[in-house]
């Protein structure tokens, strides 16, 4: 039975396909939107998708909403251009998504059973294989990481990649092998950096990176939310010493930024 929320609802998200139909109408919609494509939007989805994750690391609901209405708006100006060229359209997305949710879950819409969060994952991991087979290839788990990576950044490929290859048998015995590996991609970067090798010394800021990930995967951290913090914690300080600094930021001697730097610290405890 359909309740009055569901139907207000369905109302509502008709409602936002009508208008972005119209903004798309050749004739009397607007211009920026008319000239959008599936590849001109992939930066604003991508600016989208962050700003959902800046309200959520900042714990604002209202902010929250608003941005995820804003991706909501990406996801229906892609439905609408595919309609527009009669190759998918809003109920093909919705009903492809809720298919592979239950074909993945037939614990839960199947079987009926309860399972294990490692369960739940090898059997995600099992599906999926199923449902995009490689047959034929003698080098099936790079293969699948080269899919599933593709459109991953660096860090999150990376970090994928040794996720994978730690369930595969490559993995350290201890961390103090990893902090002993990124020591020594550290003296090879330098090393790098000191002969002005630019392709070198980028080889090697990626090797150490990639130990870095390895450091917080052992220990269970995010590497998106530490370096969020950091970004926050350094506009923090430079706010502070914008509004107490004398004169113009650029203007300041270096020993004059690093006292203002001190007090940021202190004064703002982070």
């Amino acid at each position: 039975m359909t309740n009055t929320n569901q139907i207000n609802t369905q109302d509502k998200i008709n409602e936002l396909l009508e208008v972005v139909s119209h903004l798309r109408d050749p004739i009397n919609g607007c211009p920026w939107n008319i000239k959008q494509t599936h590849l001109s939007l992939v930066p604003y989805v991508l600016e989208e998708a962050h700003e959902v994750a800046h309200a959520i690391r900042e714990d604002n609901p209202d902010e929250l909403k608003e941005e995820l209405g804003d991706l909501l708006l990406q996801i229906i100006l892609h439905a609408q251009i595919a309609k527009e060229k009669k190759s998918f359209d809003l109920t093909d997305i919705v009903e492809t998504i809720t298919q592979k949710l239950i074909r993945r879950h037939p614990h839960v819409f199947k079987n009926k059973e309860k399972i294990s969060l490692k369960e739940v994952e090898d059997r995600w991991e099992k599906i999926k294989g199923k449902e995009k087979p490689l047959e034929n290839s003698k080098t099936k788990i790079s293969d699948r990481l080269k899919l599933k990576i593709r459109t991953q950044p660096s860090t999150k490929a990376a970090l994928i990649i040794s996720k994978k290859a730690a369930e595969k048998g490559f993995e350290w015995n201890k961390i103090d092998e990893i902090w002993n590996k990124l020591y020594e991609e550290l003296e090879e970067l330098k090393d790098a950096l000191k002969e002005e090798n630019r392709s070198e010394a980028e080889a090697e800021l990626g090797d150490t990176l990639f130990t870095l990930i390895n450091i917080a995967r052992w220990n269970n951290l995010s590497i998106e939310e530490g370096l969020a913090k950091t970004n926050k914690k350094f506009i923090d300080r430079l706010k502070y010493i914008e509004e107490n600094i004398e004169g113009e930021l650029d203007n300041q001697s270096k020993e004059n930024l690093k006292k203002y730097w001190k007090l940021a610290k202190i004064n703002l405890k982070h």
